[in-house]
């Protein structure tokens, strides 16, 4: 565009300082989660587990040897059991993973609009599935959002989460002529507000029967973490600083890794078989937490609740509480908005 003249500056700075001035040049603020299927179908779980095995992040055979096993076998068999499981959590409102993160989205907006920060716009998108992360951006990218913090609902660090995650945004971001100013929070899992919010969601469901408190991680392959990937020492952090707040004694509690999936070696202990041999050994109550799960799940609510209870309990064990995960509780909005201020000056 060529400026000729004198009107033409001045009416050219005006625009700029308009629109650097104005609420379109507020903040995003992005949560971010794994995903879910659309619906609890066959056809529904195919798409989606279609879209993060064949992640590379997730999922790091050569190509050439795992699409044609995920395409020609595991999509043909693995999408009918899921569904079934998917089945069993599924409510009325939908996937509860969807309909959590959405509500824990809406109460955070609503306590950081009480902290006066303007105009603050918070969304929430899903690396696999609805919404997907290009879609929300593009929605902010139509509100003239120029500054964002971009946090994934995963408080301990790894590439096959937040990595992938971070991944697919910048490469949105790399779409757009005017990249936008981005800060991140990569992980939270020592910070005293997220630990602190844990801590207050056991205390309130506490009861007398837990001789045993057994901390259940997500997994991933232990060729992983000898890459660098610091997710299994993040995790045993966070269970520390909450057993120590707690007044756990060592032989007490136990840090185990679930969701395994494929033949190869992942993090362990495996939570199934700590499960069951403290079933064997007569345990006589058990409390489990998932603190790596901001809001409850099909891993957390199927494969704790209902089957990690009967592992336990048809092992031997007794009494077996599950903890909730922080969900969308006013402990949980406290500590994330406690984080995103703590962020940065930005805000």
């Amino acid at each position: 565009m060529l400026i000729t003249g004198k009107a033409e500056r001045i009416s050219l700075m005006q625009t700029i300082h308009k629109a650097h001035n104005s609420p379109s040049s507020s903040h995003g603020i992005l949560l971010l989660n794994t995903g879910t299927p659309d619906a609890p179908t066959p056809s529904g779980v195919r798409r989606f587990l279609a879209q993060m095995l064949s992640d590379r992040r997730v999922i790091d055979y050569p190509r050439w040897l795992w699409l044609p096993l995920l395409y020609g076998v595991i999509l043909n068999v693995r999408p009918q059991r899921s569904a079934r499981l998917y089945q069993r959590i599924w409510s009325p409102d939908g996937s509860p993973l969807l309909t959590l993160t959405r509500s824990l989205c809406d109460k955070l907006r609503a306590a950081l609009a009480a902290h006066s920060l303007g105009s603050v716009h918070v969304e929430f998108a899903m690396r696999y599935g609805n919404p997907s992360i290009p879609d929300v951006l593009a929605l902010f990218q139509r509100s003239g959002i120029e500054r964002f913090v971009i946090l994934p609902l995963f408080p301990q660090y790894s590439g096959t989460t937040t990595g992938t995650i971070l991944e697919q945004v910048f490469e949105t971001f790399d779409s757009w002529r005017w990249m936008p100013e981005i800060r991140v929070i990569n992980d939270y899992h020592d910070h005293p507000a997220y630990i602190n919010a844990l801590v207050e969601s056991i205390c309130s469901s506490q009861n007398d029967h837990a001789g045993k408190w057994l901390f259940s991680f997500h997994g991933i392959p232990q060729r992983y973490v000898r890459a660098g990937d610091p997710y299994p020492a993040q995790c045993q952090r966070t269970a520390s600083l909450m057993a120590e707040k707690l007044g756990l004694e060592p032989e007490r509690w136990q840090v185990a890794f679930q969701s395994r999936f494929g033949p190869e070696e992942w993090t362990q202990p495996y939570t199934d078989r700590v499960l069951g041999s403290w079933g064997e050994a007569g345990v006589s109550g058990l409390r489990v937490i998932c603190p790596g799960f901001a809001v409850d799940c099909l891993e957390t609510l199927d494969e704790i609740n209902h089957e990690g209870r009967r592992t336990f309990q048809n092992s031997g064990g007794g009494a077996f509480e599950y903890v909730p995960a922080l969900n969308d509780t006013t402990g949980h909005v406290q500590a994330l908005t406690e984080i995103i201020l703590q962020s940065g000056n930005n805000l």
